[in-house]
């Protein structure tokens, strides 16, 4: 369902998808408008695959994470088969949480609230103080699922599967362009927020170009090969990748290259030597949202280097407060009479129209049949 103050704004021109050399930039209303928070929550986020954390939190039966997924709390558990399990992590009888902690572990799912008993695979088992209460019965208060893959040592979860493209066909070809690295080789080290004060789509519209590097990001651009910079589009996601510009940098290999992959609608993976950033972007609001940082490293990196861990966090905050400065910045501008729309880069936003390309294809998915 459209909300009514947006349906003017979803127009067949609007959501045309033109070639990148002839296309525009969306409209500024679809980052200002504040009923397009909801309606990318419902239409764009709970529709496709999220990611929501490193696999060796639920490693072991009992191990559970919890975390907000489109807006939903969800609970992902390890079951005594060894299956991942993920529920919303809402008890049925007045909503209340069964998971608190970002991670822990439980052999069953306990509402923090009233103390409503859940087994693994979902099924109601205790409610305390309820033999009274007429006309009820515990099969029809069971947990609602959530669909869940493990991928490369990450969870990633669907919240309407059915309307989701299947996962193996959207992360197909990633692996096979990184071997010899395996993801499912690096180690978790850490998590880390940032909010912005924008839209969550001028994030990532800004993630998805190195236009922007030479000006926004000097030192990055001392480090990477701007003039080789390439961006490889295919159905479900983009990447960026360029090589390094000479030995003397500070991820210490030359031979090698940064890769940076966009999984549409908000994820991100930048594969770096030694190790792998995986960024999730969250909307909290029609100008706001807020990236989840989840940093990843190989087994003797986390064990024997130290300093190098603390010199690269202290190089992705710096790039991280470049992007939220101009993201800030753009966000204004949007807001402004001045602006409506604009034309890409053929060489430099590719990803950007991409991105703009699959947005317009969710939204058109969503508006009723025939209309």
């Amino acid at each position: 369902m459209i909300p009514a103050g947006i349906a003017p704004l979803l127009t067949d021109e609007a959501l045309e998808e033109a070639p990148l050399a002839r296309s525009k930039t969306i409209p500024s209303a679809w980052y200002v408008h504040p009923d397009f928070h909801a309606f990318d929550r419902d239409v764009v986020m709970a529709r496709t695959w999220q990611y929501v954390g490193p696999a060796e939190r639920v490693r072991h039966h009992g191990d559970f994470m919890s975390d907000i997924i489109a807006g939903n709390p969800i609970v992902v558990i390890r079951d005594k088969e060894g299956e991942l399990q993920a529920y919303f992590n809402v008890c049925k009888h007045r909503g209340g949480p069964l998971a608190m902690e970002e991670c822990g572990h439980s052999k069953v799912l306990q509402c923090k609230y009233h103390g409503w008993t859940y087994l693994l695979d979902g099924s109601l088992r205790g409610v305390p103080r309820f033999d009274r209460t007429e006309l009820f019965d515990k099969k029809d208060f069971g947990l609602d699922a959530v669909a869940v893959r493990e991928w490369q040592g990450m969870i990633f979860c669907c919240l309407e599967p059915e309307k989701a493209p299947p996962f193996d066909e959207v992360i197909d070809g990633i692996v096979e362009r990184i071997a010899p690295l395996e993801m499912a080789s690096l180690d978790f080290h850490q998590r880390d927020r940032y909010d912005v004060r924008a839209n969550w789509k001028v994030y990532v519209d800004n993630y998805l170009e190195g236009y922007h590097i030479p000006l926004v990001h000097p030192d990055l651009c001392d480090v990477l090969d701007f003039r080789s910079y390439q961006t490889d589009v295919m159905q479900h996601y983009s990447l960026q990748h360029s090589p390094f510009r000479d030995d003397d940098n500070i991820y210490g290999a030359p031979d090698e290259q940064a890769c940076y992959y966009f999984i549409y609608p908000n994820i991100m993976l930048n594969i770096l030597p030694g190790r792998l950033q995986v960024n999730r972007v969250d909307a909290k609001g029609w100008n706001a949202c807020q990236t989840v940082f989840d940093y990843y490293y190989t087994p003797d990196i986390l064990a024997e280097d130290p300093d190098r861990i603390q010199a690269d966090r202290a190089f992705a905050d710096q790039v991280q407060d470049e992007d939220i400065d101009i993201c800030e910045r753009v966000q204004q501008g949007l807001e402004s009479r001045a602006y409506d729309q604009g034309r890409f880069s053929y060489d430099l936003e590719g990803g950007v129209h991409h991105f703009q390309q699959c947005l317009k294809r969710s939204y058109r998915n969503a508006r009723p049949t025939g209309s």
